[in-house]
């Protein structure tokens, strides 16, 4: 599993081997051994945050950690290179699926090493790493089996290790140089700027103009393996394998004599570091990471008894903001070595669930439900019990620096040093201490059935009365200006008590009714104020509605991280405590408006694991609390919690997901403009902090969607379902406890339209609208045209109507016209055709020829025919004119003669009309047939009424 490591001989540190010429030497390891065990189960430790195998979805072995410009933390691991953005871990395989054994970020490169393989990792435009390896620009190929264990940086240079080769990669002109070792290379170091490196059984080796010469080769550092190098006041400094601390002076390796040099005789080391601050850190095989000061004095040992996942360090890194990663054979573990918080975890369940701590005359005093424990403060000592009391403490008492009080189950104690006194151990259940302003020598003792009054007579404390009337609990309760007390009882709510001036007698007990009874309540005085916190926020007695008001400043202490508890504590600087699900909240006033500034501390209900009600914090030192806790405490330094650390927010990816669940990943250095279509968009980002006791929160909004601010949230992610169409700018800002990161998001996109709403869409509808309406146009248009043509048409038929009405009127007054004519001129005819046969009958003389000269004239007068076309021509337009363009030859009483045809005349009226006889008619017919040239088939009078 490591390389050339036996490791069946350290993994019990009980199995150690010795002779009988080692008795005394043994001896001395066990009991050093024995003395490191007492500081591990004593000592406050920095806080240990675990990742499991199964958080980071890999295997359990991590053999490298390094750390990018952006605190992103990369982990060579069995299955691959790690990258842990501070919210989420990334899995990259490497390139032929082989353990990555070695990781260093170098700029914007990741270059890791593996089996038979070695190169960098980069990220593309989508935050994926893409590797890509060196090995093409070799010029001769890998050794079979290689691997490379270490990689270095050196200036333009990076230098990978394998077991017997050293690769020099210059990163400006793409070349390697070589150096080789027929021994195996098992470490490089990097020594102010100079690289060194051990070889088994020759020494330890530099690099001098690009050649290997020999630093040293004494047997001391042949035969033991050299896991880390350090300088020193000028000199180097040699941590081995088995043998602790050498340093070379003067070209001379000499044992470094530290204080703890023994526990290297038990402690097989695989890898160390040295911190910032100048302290060691020293991995082991089976004991955890061992801390010792910059002189070599021992500090702690963190293991997997006392909070990591593992006894064997693999490897080790100090990031950039002073935390210790350590990649180990199961898991990895970030330390907050640097932490304001430090923990102290009582693994042989001894103390038992902390209540209530104080410190008084340089001892610490921890009240538990096994007992009072105290020990010297500012020591690594282990608690002492108090005698005597045995059970459950609910409370220490300082009065005025010269006694310490204990509330116990089994009564009241006087603490002296070591001792408990009782002062009353004949009433049960001692809750808490109140001073009286009034009288200093007297008390106010809370208990399970009432209030006590203790008074302090001759040096000696003892139980002066009870008040009476009022048998009720008393674990919350103050004395107010006016000398009333009140009480809170989570079955009864806040009650006010009128006593008497000798604090005797109950006067008046009025039940208040301005606030409700509340689970997890209780009751303090806070700045002279009667405060009650319960579930509903806090509530403040105003002196002058006599009753209680909603503090809409202080409230939020106890509800803005989900409600569990009413518990406030106000400690001896004014310092207001309360205890929410998710942190630990405090206030502190604004220098400026001295207005409540909250503050809150990341130590949720699932670590502190104590009863609810009955949390406790207590000032230690000036800034120094303690927190007690299920199975210890926690000390928090409030000094260092807003230190210079600066935090930044990154944009690491961002997808969509469809309604089929298929996701597509996009660039996040480009302006993006997504398909409309139903799905989430899911932007996540992160800030990288480690620190387990300061928690990262978030808040975004979506402007184009709505200009609020979400509520801050642990949640490193931000998802929207089923944007509509439009410009979108998303903002996101982080905060690392209460300290805003330096930077935010701003991030802006655009959800295209529907494809019913694109361009080419909308000029579609706008075409169709046109065609619509040119359409509609052209059929209102049609249908008031053919409506317009129908009522012209109407109109032009009444018209007609009335024009042929009257034409027809002017025809039958032309016919009566041409009847009368045609009548006259035939009735003339007749009379004269009549009168001039009757003259025949007479003899003629000159006067008869004279009147038949007359009446032929008559007959003959073309005046009447003159009359007659012109009356025919009104009733048969152009007959005339088709008669004479059919047949020019037609002589006038030819057309006369068809005229008279034309009128349908009888050959008898004919005859009068032309003054000549019926048969004289008929050969008139057969002439006006020749000339017309008419067939014989042809009747003449059809053909002239056909014209």
């Amino acid at each position: 599993m490591y390389r050339d490591l036996s490791i069946s001989n350290t993994k019990n540190l009980f199995f150690i081997k010795f002779n009988t010429f080692k008795m005394k030497k043994t001896t001395i390891l066990i009991l050093y051994f024995f003395v490191c065990l007492f500081y591990i189960n004593a000592q406050n430790l920095p806080p240990v945050q675990v990742y499991k195998p199964e958080d980071y979805n890999a295997d359990n072995q991590n053999w490298q950690v390094s750390q990018s410009d952006n605190k992103y933390i990369y982990v060579a691991n069995n299955k691959g290179l790690l990258e842990f953005d501070g919210s989420k871990w990334h899995l990259y395989e490497s390139s032929n699926n082989s353990i990555i054994r070695s990781v260093k970020v170098i700029g914007d490169r990741i270059y890791t090493g593996c089996y038979m393989d070695f190169g960098y990792w980069s990220k593309d435009s989508f935050g994926k790493l893409i590797y890509t390896s060196l090995l093409p620009q070799l010029d001769n190929k890998i050794e079979e089996d290689e691997q490379i264990w270490h990689i270095l940086r050196l200036d333009e240079w990076v230098v990978f290790q394998s077991s017997h080769k050293i690769y020099f990669y210059n990163t400006l002109k793409h070349k390697f140089k070589i150096i080789k070792s027929e021994n195996t290379i098992f470490n490089i170091f990097n020594i102010k700027n100079i690289i060194y490196y051990y070889v088994r059984n020759e020494g330890v080796y530099k690099i001098k103009r690009g050649e290997p010469e020999l630093v040293t080769n004494e047997l001391v550092i042949k035969n033991n393996r050299i896991i880390e190098m350090f300088s020193i006041n000028g000199d180097l400094l040699f941590l081995t394998q088995k043998s602790g601390f050498y340093k070379l002076e003067k070209n001379k390796v000499i044992k470094w004599n530290i204080p703890a040099n023994d526990i290297f005789e038990q402690s097989e080391v695989y890898c160390s570091l040295r911190l910032q601050n100048d302290q060691f850190i020293i991995g082991t095989i089976s004991n955890g990471v061992i801390n010792l000061n910059p002189d070599g004095s021992f500090n702690y040992i963190i293991n997997q008894k006392n909070g990591l996942s593992n006894n064997t360090a693999l490897s080790l890194l100090e990031d950039k903001d002073n935390n210790l990663w350590i990649g180990s054979d199961n898991g990895i573990n970030c330390v907050n070595i640097s932490s304001p918080i430090q923990v102290y975890n009582d693994f042989d369940g001894v103390l038992g669930t902390v209540y209530t701590s104080i410190k008084f005359k340089n001892n610490l005093y921890i009240g538990t439900n096994q007992g009072l424990f105290f020990k010297k403060a500012d020591t690594k000592n282990r608690f002492k019990f108090i005698e005597g009391t045995k059970g459950q403490v609910w409370s220490l008492f300082n009065y005025n620096d010269e006694d310490l009080l204990c509330g116990h189950h089994l009564g009241t104690f006087k603490i002296e040093y070591d001792k408990a006194l009782p002062i009353d151990n004949i009433t049960l259940g001692s809750w808490c201490f109140k001073p009286i302003p009034s009288n200093k020598n007297l008390l106010l003792k809370g208990n399970y059935n009432g209030i006590y009054v203790l008074e302090k007579k001759l040096g000696k404390w003892r139980v002066r009365n009870k008040i009476e009337g009022f048998n009720s609990s008393s674990r919350f309760f103050e004395l107010d200006k006016s000398n009333h007390i009140w009480v809170s009882h989570e079955n009864k709510g806040v009650i006010k008590l009128t006593i008497d001036d000798d604090f005797k007698q109950v006067t008046k007990i009025e039940i208040e009714s301005s606030v409700e009874i509340g689970k997890n309540s209780s009751l303090v005085k806070y700045k002279e104020n009667i405060l009650y916190s319960y579930n509903k926020g806090i509530f403040k007695y105003d002196q002058t509605s006599k009753t209680f008001e909603y503090d809409s400043l202080l409230s939020p202490i106890i509800n803005k991280d989900a409600y569990v508890s009413g518990k406030l504590i106000v400690d001896k600087k004014g310092v207001l405590w309360a205890f929410p699900k998710y942190n630990i909240n405090y206030v502190l006033n604004d220098n400026l408006t001295n207005n409540p500034e909250i503050h809150s501390l990341a130590i949720p209900l699932n670590l502190r694991k104590v009863t609810l009600s009955f949390e406790n914090i207590s000032q230690i030192n000036d800034d120094l609390y303690l927190l007690g806790t299920a199975n210890g405490y926690l000390t928090i330094d409030l000094a260092k919690i807003n230190d210079n650390k600066e935090f930044s927010i990154y944009l690491n990816s961002i997808t969509f997901k469809d309604l089929d669940n298929i996701e597509k990943t996009y660039k996040k250095d480009q302006f993006i403009e997504f398909k409309y279509k139903k799905g989430i968009i899911t932007f996540n980002y992160s800030t990288p902090n480690y620190d387990k006791y300061s928690e990262v929160k978030y808040q975004y909004k979506l402007e184009g969607f709505s200009n609020h601010w979400s509520d801050w949230s642990s949640s490193s992610r931000a998802s929207f379902e089923n944007l509509g169409f439009g410009n979108y700018v998303l903002k996101v800002k982080s905060k690392v406890g209460n300290k805003l990161c330096k930077n935010s998001i701003s991030y802006s996109f655009k959800v295209d339209r529907p494809y019913y709403l694109s361009n080419v869409a909308l000029i579609l509808y706008s075409i169709v609208l046109i065609m619509i309406a040119f359409i509609t146009h052209k059929a209102y248009k049609r249908h008031y045209s053919k409506k317009l043509k129908r009522e012209q048409s109407e109109n032009e038929k009444i018209i007609i109507k009335i024009k042929n009405q009257q034409l027809n009127d002017d025809i039958e007054n032309k016919n009566r016209e041409l009847t009368i004519s045609k009548m006259s001129i035939i009735k003339k005819n007749e009379l004269l055709n009549n009168i001039k046969k009757e003259l025949k009958t007479y003899e003629s003389p000159k006067n008869i020829r004279k009147v038949n000269k007359l009446i032929d004239d008559n007959l003959n007068n073309t005046k009447d025919w003159e009359f007659f076309v012109k009356a025919f021509n009104n009733t048969d337009k152009g007959f005339l004119d088709k008669v004479k363009k059919l047949h020019p030859n037609l002589t006038s009483n030819d057309i006369r003669f068809c005229v008279y045809l034309r009128l349908n005349l009888s050959s008898k009226e004919i005859s009068d009309l032309l003054n000549i006889t019926v048969k004289s008619v008929e050969t008139k017919r057969y002439r006006l047939r020749k000339r017309m040239n008419l067939p014989h088939e042809v009747n003449l009078i059809d053909y002239i009424l056909d014209l």
